[in-house]
């Protein structure tokens, strides 16, 4: 019997924002499956209570208010500045942002409503745990608190080469492609604080 994924709804007419939040949200939350939809009949038409949140564009939480009203512990707004989000008391999630202040901001928003795994049912398959070396830890956590390897080289003492090596094999052993991906494991795992990054 396949166990239960919960679900994830992005509703946005831009769909290269839609493929980009679904990739990040997938990367910071794993168990849950992610779907977008590119107007708000489209998300009717699958089940809209089935979601665990909602992911909506400013105009079309303008649009169907009362929809979003009536369940705004689960809705975040994709708002262009945090400013006008908060007029409407939603969650929200500035979308003009850099990547990495963008996955900080939706870490964030995880930790605040799911820490602990709160609220969501248990994660199933292998965490990466006990897998990297204590001198692995170390130069991630300077890679996600935004060092570059020369720096890194300098704080632990050990040449850039190294660095670079221990970069490549941390990177491989995770199964991880980018340094947001890395800041999520890292943080989702409990070796950097959010507020260090």
């Amino acid at each position: 019997m396949r166990q239960y994924q919960p679900k994830i709804a992005i509703i946005d007419p831009n769909t290269l924002a839609v493929l980009g939040l679904k990739a990040i949200l997938q990367d910071i939350m794993p168990i849950m499956s992610v779907d977008g939809f590119g107007s708000f009949a489209e998300l009717e038409a699958n089940s809209p209570d089935s979601y665990y949140h909602y992911f909506v564009s400013m105009d079309i939480l303008l649009k169907y208010r009362s929809f979003f009203d009536e369940r705004r512990n689960k809705t975040i707004v994709l708002s262009p500045s945090l400013d006008s989000s908060r007029l409407f008391q939603f969650h929200c999630l500035c979308i003009n942002v850099p990547e990495r202040n963008l996955v900080k901001s939706l870490l964030a928003l995880e930790q605040s409503a799911h820490a602990h795994g709160r609220n969501l049912p248990p994660a199933s398959g292998p965490s990466g745990a006990g897998i990297l070396s204590d001198r692995e830890v170390e130069v991630m956590t300077y890679i996600v608190r935004g060092y570059i390897n020369k720096e890194i080289a300098e704080k632990l003492n050990i040449g850039l080469a190294t660095v670079v090596t221990h970069r490549k094999n941390i990177m491989e052993k995770l199964n991880i492609k980018s340094v947001s991906a890395l800041t999520v494991y890292a943080v989702m795992h409990g070796y950097v604080d959010i507020n260090n990054i």
